[in-house]
């Protein structure tokens, strides 16, 4: 029996927080070493799998199955393609810079009386987070990855009520309800997201009769299983849905500017770089694979949901007060090119869109913890409180403005790629909707501009002419996402060769291919 490499990489981290949670509570420091500690362990073994991943060979690869509900039909099975692969190798890539950067996120706090924040805790959460989503992107069993999609939003919620920002204008009590409404908003959205596909769910297993994906795709491909127009599209409207809370896709969007104002920067990038990546990549394995007449009758509207969200983000996140609700939007304007390419149903969208989902990370991470260093040391999160930062913290304008040009894309930077292929890839099958999505270009430049301008240039604050620039601690958790930035920007192929295949796969499932060039090409 080979060694259950997938399972030891999410059992890891779950490990992990055990572990740290049961730290003494005098000793702070050693529970965020130990966090640090089997998150880069984590990443190790995620490096194993994308080593061992053959791009070339099996659609899923690392295959494990065991029985476990075998009365439902339900089997502890898991495998990973080329898009799961990426985006387990993101996730662990991310959660050792978010553990650096929260080190003192979690630290006593004094309030008029002593009041502890419970430090293991924080980081314990953060781990058992990272092993839920790693499973939800190794899972082939339907009712496997419902409840991993599920299960991470409880701790996630405790990360968002419980260690929320301290920089707040009106006091703590004032903070604490807001992260409490925030939180319960995160909770109520996306449980309501998951209750409608859990109907789904049970309605597929009544028309599949078990829940493996791999078995339910086979028969749909080779005819054994046929579902009827009706049940198919009825089906597909409670997955998608689920993912498009998630994702989050406007409308369903609403809950993500409060959890990101009201969290910590690292658990801010947590949400919007790692646990919504979820949704859109089970657009790609779940609605598309299962699905695929469905997808293609719900193409147009998605289409015209994904563009709206491209404008409405960019044009609220232009007009923010609020550096971190600026960047939720901003997201939420990213995460509608992604669905866009998702469903363009064309290779450059679905390749551009894979690859946005792993770009995005990164670049949100670098421009939010930034901005959360930044936070940290004003104490506010209202951009009129800055101004003149790049005078007395030149290195931390410096990857500020990295992050920024990163955001809205310039070329040669990461996010560049990704989102030319999925502009590309969408205007060759649906050129109106490319056209008017290519406007969301226009609009980033200025909200990522207009930020860097009032915050950075400009004469010195009184309040900020002390501030001091990144730290050491700071500067390693940036130094290597901003050096990705630039490798992936001017080099892709290392994630394009290994998302590419899977993404053919793909549009073979829903029976796609590429429009033809009008123009054939000199040879």
């Amino acid at each position: 029996m080979s060694f259950p490499l997938l399972t030891a990489t999410a059992a890891l981290p779950a490990v992990g927080a055990i572990a740290t949670a049961a730290v003494p509570a005098a000793r702070r420091t050693a529970a965020k070493w130990l966090a640090l500690l089997f998150s880069l362990a984590t990443l190790v073994l995620a490096i194993v799998v994308l080593v061992r991943f053959d791009p070339g060979g099996d659609r899923y690869q690392l295959t494990e199955s065991h029985a476990w509900i075998a009365d439902f039909g339900v089997r502890y099975e898991l495998g990973v393609d080329g898009i799961a692969v990426a985006l387990i190798a993101l996730t662990a890539l991310l959660i050792p810079f978010i553990v650096l950067a929260g080190w003192h996120d979690a630290d006593p706090v004094e309030t008029g009386s002593r009041r502890w924040r419970p430090t293991q805790g924080f980081f314990a959460l953060i781990l058992a987070v990272e092993a839920m989503v790693i499973l939800s992107f190794e899972a082939t069993d339907v009712f496997l990855f419902y409840i991993f999609f599920e299960a991470m939003l409880i701790p996630m919620y405790f990360l968002i009520g419980g260690f929320g920002d301290r920089a707040h204008e009106h006091g703590e009590k004032v903070a604490a309800t807001q992260r409490s409404y925030a939180a319960v908003k995160f909770l109520l959205y996306n449980l309501a997201g998951g209750l409608v596909m859990l109907a789904a769910v049970i309605g597929l297993y009544v028309v599949a009769g078990n829940f493996s994906l791999t078995e339910i795709a086979e028969a749909r491909a080779n005819g054994s299983l046929e579902m009827a127009t009706g049940t198919e599209r009825w089906l597909f409207l409670g997955f998608f849905f689920a993912f498009a809370v998630k994702a989050p896709l406007w409308p369903l969007h609403t809950w993500l500017p409060n959890a990101m104002q009201e969290s910590t920067a690292p658990v801010a990038v947590l949400i919007t770089a790692v646990v919504d990546k979820v949704g859109t990549f089970a657009m790609l394995r779940f609605c598309l694979q299962l699905f695929p007449e469905a997808s293609k009758w719900a193409t147009p509207v998605v289409l015209v949901l994904a563009v709206v969200s491209i404008i409405y983000g960019a044009l609220l996140a232009v007009g923010q007060r609020d550096i971190k609700r600026l960047i939720a939007y901003a997201s939420i304007s990213h995460f509608g090119f992604i669905v866009m390419g998702i469903f363009a149903m064309t290779s450059q969208g679905q390749s551009g869109a894979t690859l946005y989902m792993v770009n995005h990370g990164i670049s949100t991470a670098v421009l939010m913890l930034i901005a959360g260093f930044l936070i940290s040391r004003r104490g506010s999160r209202l951009i009129a409180d800055y101004g003149g930062v790049q005078k007395v913290a030149p290195v931390l304008a410096g990857t500020f403005l990295i992050g920024g040009l990163a955001t809205l894309s310039l070329p040669g930077l990461a996010p560049f790629v990704s989102e030319f292929l999925v502009l590309v890839g969408t205007f060759t099958r649906y050129p109106v909707i490319g056209i008017i999505a290519t406007f969301g270009i226009v609009l980033a430049a200025l909200y990522v501009l207009v930020l860097y301008q009032r915050t950075m240039t400009g004469p010195v604050k009184p309040e900020v002419a002390a501030m001091p620039d990144l730290r050491v601690r700071e500067i390693a958790v940036v130094a290597p996402l901003v050096v990705l930035l630039v490798f992936l920007g001017v080099y892709p192929k290392p994630v394009t060769d290994v998302v590419n295949p899977a993404v053919k796969q793909t549009m073979s499932d829903v029976q796609k291919k590429d429009p033809q060039p009008e123009v054939e090409a000199a040879k």
